[in-house]
């Protein structure tokens, strides 16, 4: 036995313990963390460092003014939308949004398939260029059809909705049979 190995006087159902100081690595090791603990406490304490829940209230803000700068749709009317359907380029992009995200229920001609035919002179709901953009932005839940705010920006919103304005009335052959009421 070396003189680092001391027996204590005591003992505890017959177990006796050795008395040996504890290793430099592990002493450092808990003043390092008593010392970063002292730290934390004084900096997000008592001089008010941002906290996590002030980090995520300012993250939430961020996304918050994102998302809306990308979907307001207040100043969206009528002659917006119109003017969409007289401009080439919005109506070609309406239709290529058109084509990737809604033929699967108004088929690639607009015609109706599990979704109404939009083709035709009968509307389910609002007809009005304005109506048709907050069909597509809400989306009609009971009806199983998707809102796409949050999913396309406002102007890809405008341009689908040009799109869907400006089959109005065409009557393609094979639509889905007249749903909704008769708009003239």
């Amino acid at each position: 036995m070396s003189d680092k190995d001391q027996l204590k006087d005591s003992q505890y159902d017959g177990i006796q313990e050795y008395d040996n100081d504890l290793p430099k690595w592990w002493v450092g090791t808990f003043i390092i963390t008593v010392l970063f603990g002292f730290g934390y406490w004084l900096y997000f304490y008592t001089f008010g460092g941002p906290g996590q829940v002030a980090k995520y209230e300012k993250a939430y803000q961020a996304h918050q003014e994102k998302y809306t700068s990308q979907n307001n749709a207040g100043d969206i009317n009528d002659d917006v939308i119109v003017a969409m359907v007289d401009s080439v380029s919005d109506l070609e992009s309406g239709k290529t949004i058109f084509t990737q995200n809604c033929v699967a229920c108004h088929a690639a001609n607009g015609g109706g398939g599990i979704g109404p035919n939009l083709t035709d002179k009968y509307w389910i709901h609002d007809d009005s260029p304005r109506g048709v953009f907050e069909t597509v932005q809400n989306g009609v839940v009971e009806k199983g059809m998707l809102a796409w705010k949050g999913i396309l920006t406002t102007q890809q919103m405008q341009q689908v909705s040009a799109y869907v304005v400006s089959l109005k009335n065409t009557n393609v052959e094979g639509g889905k049979e007249p749903q909704g009421d008769l708009v003239e």
